[in-house]
């Protein structure tokens, strides 16, 4: 789930559609009400504003403009990140967005949607962090904790890329939530947090100036909305995606979500 720095230039790719899919008229949907569950603890890619209280971001976006394409209606409901998937699979809700990173060992549980972004790991510290620069100073700093929530890639990227491949490592400080692992590094209980560069920036903006990103990207992965096994959403959802990259909706939410807001402001 959930990781990696978007470059504004580059790694914001997004795959191209075939052309033939492009003269394809999208699936209508009825109507119907459709279940999206997130956890709103991702900026920008869905959390909640703190000046209004509403719950917004680039997937909620993105969300609601193929509810309007495909003739459905969204119903959304929050979750933490640790039951998400197997709710998902229980049919608990009928799609799941929340940077979730698409992985096999996911799919054997669930349906992806095609990619939406791609993203990429960095380092998140305290912005008077000055004993590493980067995943090899930390490794080397004994004494170094770093936050990660149980079952995410940050968590397996803390464990194999960073640390010894323990999973067990003493080091590694389990926390349910994302923002939980964000506090604890604001109050020194932990120095380090891994996540994608879409958090880990909007973060940083809403810090006034207590985090900062080191080092270099760690890896890239791609994000994709989740489903319960079989379901007869992936093909309309996968239509609108490209059908969005083709005419220049990703490219916009892009632009307004990774670029022009600012958190905080």
């Amino acid at each position: 789930m959930k990781n990696f720095k978007l470059s504004l230039a580059g790694a914001l790719a997004v795959v191209l559609m075939p052309i033939a899919a492009m003269a394809q008229s999208l699936p209508d949907l009825g109507g119907k009400t459709v279940v999206v569950v997130t956890e709103n603890a991702y900026p920008p890619l869905q959390f909640v504003d703190p000046k209004t209280g509403k719950q917004i971001g680039w997937e909620y976006d993105a969300m609601d403009d193929m509810a309007k394409r495909l003739n459905f209606k969204v119903e959304y409901q929050n979750t933490s990140w640790d039951a998400m998937i197997q709710a998902v699979a229980d049919g608990q809700y009928q799609i799941g967005m929340t940077g979730i990173t698409i992985k096999d060992d996911r799919k054997e549980k669930v349906d992806f949607s095609d990619p939406y972004i791609h993203s990429e790991m960095r380092m998140l510290v305290r912005s008077d962090e000055s004993r590493f620069t980067d995943h090899k100073g930390f490794a080397a700093l004994k004494d170094g904790l770093i936050a990660a929530q149980p079952g995410t890639t940050p968590f397996f990227v803390s464990v194999y890329d960073v640390l010894d491949g323990n999973e067990q490592n003493p080091r590694i400080k389990l926390f349910e939530t994302f923002g939980a692992t964000v506090q604890a590094l604001k109050t020194g209980d932990v120095d380090l947090v891994l996540t994608d560069g879409v958090a880990a920036q909007g973060y940083v903006d809403a810090s006034e100036g207590k985090l900062k990103i080191i080092g270099e990207p760690l890896g890239g992965e791609d994000f994709g909305f989740i489903f319960k096994k079989g379901s007869d959403l992936v093909q309309p959802i996968n239509a609108a995606i490209a059908a969005m990259k083709a005419d220049g909706t990703i490219d916009a939410l892009n632009k307004k979500w990774f670029l022009d807001y600012k958190m905080g402001q």
